[in-house]
């Protein structure tokens, strides 16, 4: 390792732990959000870290493949899905708040709740890492039981799908923080997976449109009571 690259590790690990604290951030920004508009907004800003911060575990480590992985992020994560998202809720004419489950008070302390425990079991895992992004392993695996809390307590399909794509960058976030990153083949796969299936739910969208009025779910649950 040459020298200069020991003097950049520090600075850079920095900026990857802020990066991991923004990414936190956004995820309980998300989890509070009651705007359609907002909560892609959001989801494009944490595109954005992620990109950020896996640009830098790249340079840093000169893992040659992430750049392809931070390139990949930046074109589906921050330009791809949010422009097919925005152009699907004005075909849909998606113009209401987003509903909860749960009051968003009491989401947010569930929430508190989860990164506790996320920090919790992650302790023994980063203690055995060697990697520099060590130190982000309890945010990525709290950024993911995040996104899974603001899945499950949404009722409309839209947000419930930003949220997957959320908890989707929480586990790239969360592989690239404990081993840097997959292998190519397998986060091409990912985002091959991840763009047929945002084109599968946009059709999904429409069919629900159509069949219910409404984009939520619970219209088909009580189909299926009946």
């Amino acid at each position: 390792m040459s020298p200069s690259l020991i003097h950049a590790i520090p600075l850079s690990g920095q900026v990857i732990n802020l990066c991991a604290a923004i990414m936190l951030l956004l995820g309980f920004a998300m989890l509070s959000q009651r705007r359609v508009l907002t909560l892609i907004n959001l989801f494009m800003l944490q595109g954005l870290v992620l990109f950020v911060s896996t640009l830098i575990v790249a340079l840093t480590t000169d893992q040659s493949h992430l750049l392809w992985s931070a390139g990949l992020t930046l074109i589906l994560k921050v330009f791809a899905l949010p422009y097919i998202l925005h152009r699907l809720i004005r075909r849909l004419s998606v113009k209401w708040d987003i509903e909860t489950l749960l009051n968003i008070p009491t989401i947010m302390l569930i929430g508190i709740a989860l990164v506790v425990i996320a920090f919790n079991v992650a302790q023994p895992i980063s203690q055995l890492s060697g990697t520099i992004t060590r130190a982000t392993i309890g945010i990525a695996l709290a950024c993911v039981l995040l996104a899974f809390l603001m899945m499950i307590t949404r009722s409309k399909a839209v947000p419930q799908v930003i949220a997957f794509l959320a908890m989707e960058n929480a586990l790239f976030f969360a592989a690239t923080s404990a081993t840097y990153g997959m292998p190519m083949v397998v986060e091409l796969g990912i985002a091959l997976d991840v763009m047929v299936g945002m084109v599968i739910l946009g059709v999904f969208f429409f069919q629900i449109r159509e069949q219910f009025d409404s984009l939520d779910i619970r219209h088909m649950e009580r189909m299926k009571d009946e």
